[in-house]
């Protein structure tokens, strides 16, 4: 059976809470699970703490958080730890390991430059590839949408932080 791939995109909120929710459905069947965060860098989230106590989930946060502009000094930095974090995950995916793949931001960390789409359809093309892999981000392409059997599109229609809510532990993070 060929390997699924889902992507989580869109403007609103709940793309890496949807591919979470993935997570624990896979460990509920006694899957092996892999999170590659490629953007974020925050370690305290709710979501990352819960899975520091599930043994067969495994989080690797290589991200250096909000990606500055390309004209900032900083900037070279963000592509090359994202290009880590691509080899990491393709060096996942080849292992056969893992049962399910969830690559966090990876469609941010393509939008803002950092990797190359054609290196991440390669992988999700290889045919050593055995996980499902699921992808979240802002700025989804079309060819990288094609690549996938599922795709959900989260779409803002209200949101907190415009009624002057900040971010709530539980809830944002």
């Amino acid at each position: 059976m060929k390997p699924r791939t889902l992507i989580f995109t869109g403007e609103g909120k709940g793309k890496t809470t949807a591919a979470f929710g993935m997570v624990l459905r896979a460990v509920g069947h006694g899957q092996r699970v892999l999170v590659v965060q490629f953007i974020k860098s925050n370690a305290a989230t709710g979501e990352l703490l819960a899975c520091a106590r599930l043994p067969q989930v495994e989080v690797v946060q290589i991200g250096r958080g909000f990606v500055p502009p390309r004209t900032h000094a900083a900037y070279a930095g963000h592509r090359e730890t994202a290009g880590e974090a691509l080899l990491f995950a393709r060096k996942a995916v080849e292992s056969k390991k893992y049962d399910l793949i969830v690559l966090d931001e990876i469609c941010g960390a393509i939008a803002h430059g950092l990797i190359e789409e054609d290196d991440v359809i390669g992988m999700l093309t290889s045919p050593e590839r055995t996980a499902c892999i699921v992808l979240t981000g802002r700025h989804t392409t079309m060819q990288l949408m094609a690549q996938a059997d599922t795709v959900t599109e989260m779409k803002c229609i209200q949101h907190g932080y415009a009624q002057g809510i900040t971010a709530q532990e539980g809830v944002e993070f």
